[in-house]
């Protein structure tokens, strides 16, 4: 009997021995693979538009979160509480991001920009989005627009959850412009330290620039700021960096918009708006009015006789009675006049974010 009690106790130290070197090595690859893309990174841009931007003209911009391609209406996120961490399969992404984008293209924009746009990813089956959102909104030529991608996520091969792990995914955001775009670069946003920098994106945003007919430039920014911090103060000053660059290009005379997923009520009264006051959350809250320049002005779309919000809770299959909330929007300088600014209400059928357009002139 103590013969095989020692085999056993042998055997049991065995297992968890090479347990604990499995997750050890695990957790040392996983902080071994982490890196940062270098800040002012040159961005190629594709096309061959030679047309410059307007004054005194009206032109179209969307924004909108496709989510990887996985949120359907009845999908949940495992990160926000709910079940799942992947698309259903290889078709309900093709099926979510190519309606996403045909409803976005159907507005007529004259500039478009997409986040979350994964292009080779476990979660998303590999699909790349990128190419799947450009076939729905360029001409059959690929040269009626100019387009610029900035890559803000390249994870390590996350095994969470055990049964269908999360895997390793590499996300980003596409800029799509009528207009010609003369240069590109990529700007790294703070983030937080430590182990939850594994948890976020490696934040960034794009600046995109249009040559006016006036001479000067119209500065376009695709942005998505972070959401979940345990440090308030990292979301703020992500904020300072964008103003403090925009600064910059106000100064020497340029236009300014920027557009994207905020990660903040931008209405500041969402759950009140949308007459679920009992449930108000509280991960997405206001832009401080402090933090905003005077030259800068905050365009959260909305309807008064038609409320629609940019954004669900992920933590269960929608439904009306849930949290909404506006995330996304715009901030335009104020030599840019907006006309109007709204939520395209798809019911959140391809995506837990609604996409958001703005009618604006160039003064």
């Amino acid at each position: 009997m103590k013969t095989n009690s020692k085999k056993w106790l042998k055997r049991l130290g065995i297992f968890l021995g090479t347990l604990i070197l499995i997750v050890v090595g695990y957790v040392v690859y996983v902080f071994s693979s982490y890196y940062r893309l270098e800040d002012k990174q040159k961005l190629t841009i594709t096309g061959k538009s030679t047309e410059k931007a307007k004054t005194r003209k009206s032109y179209r911009i969307t924004s909108g979160n496709i989510g990887f391609g996985a949120y359907s209406d009845d999908y949940s996120f495992f990160m926000d509480g709910g079940k799942e961490s992947r698309a259903r399969s290889k078709d309900a992404v093709i099926e979510n991001v190519s309606s996403y984008a045909e409803a976005v293209a159907q507005l007529n924009p004259d500039f478009m920009l997409f986040q979350e746009v994964d292009i080779d990813g476990t979660r998303s089956y590999h699909v790349d989005e990128r190419k799947l959102l450009l076939s729905q909104t360029l001409s059959t030529d690929n040269t009626s627009r100019n387009y610029t991608f900035a890559q803000n996520y390249d994870s390590p091969y996350l095994f969470y959850p055990i049964l269908e792990p999360h895997g390793k995914n590499k996300s980003g955001m596409l800029t799509v412009s009528n207009m010609k775009i003369t240069e590109s670069i990529r700007r790294s946003l703070p983030i937080e330290d430590g182990f939850m920098k594994l948890l976020d994106l490696d934040r960034c945003y794009s600046v995109n620039r249009i040559p006016t007919e006036n001479g000067k430039e119209l500065v376009l920014y695709n942005l998505h700021l972070s959401a979940y911090t345990s440090d308030p103060s990292t979301a703020d000053n992500q904020l300072r960096m964008l103003f403090e660059d925009m600064k910059e290009e106000y100064d020497a005379g340029n236009y300014i918009i920027a557009g994207g997923d905020f990660n903040k009520d931008l209405l500041g009264n969402s759950a009140e708006i949308f007459g679920h006051k009992e449930l108000e959350d509280n991960w997405a809250k206001p832009i401080s009015e402090k933090l905003i320049p005077d030259f800068m002005q905050l365009i959260a779309p909305f309807d008064e006789k038609n409320p629609v919000p940019s954004c669900r809770n992920a933590d269960q299959p929608y439904s009306e009675s849930d949290f909404v909330v506006t995330v996304d929007g715009f901030l335009v300088s104020d030599n840019v006049t907006v006309e109007d600014a709204l939520v395209l209400d798809t019911g959140f059928k391809w995506s837990d974010h609604n996409p958001v357009y703005m009618d604006f002139v160039l003064e």
